[in-house]
């Protein structure tokens, strides 16, 4: 049942991660972040943050590498928000 457990962590994440993908290349693909709100990403990554220190604390790897990957793309995104607006 523990193996159940760890590929719906696997799969939420995963999705969850990937869901990102399109608007970073869009963001940077088009230079252009305007329909983006500042302040909910920063938020948002705020959250993200704080999801990956809890995954760490509590050794949950679907949690930590979700997460992880998020920030990265989360982080990007910022980055182009901060750069082209």
């Amino acid at each position: 049942m523990e193996n159940i457990i760890s590929y719906v962590g696997f799969f939420a994440g995963f999705c969850t991660t990937i869901a990102f993908i399109p608007q970073a290349i869009k963001a940077w693909k088009s230079k252009s972040t305007k329909d983006i709100s500042l302040l909910m990403f920063l938020i948002f990554t705020t959250g993200v943050i704080f999801w990956l220190i809890y995954g760490v604390l509590l050794s949950e790897l679907p949690l930590v590498i979700a997460n992880a990957v998020t920030l990265v793309f989360a982080i990007s995104i910022l980055i182009a928000k901060i750069k082209y607006d």
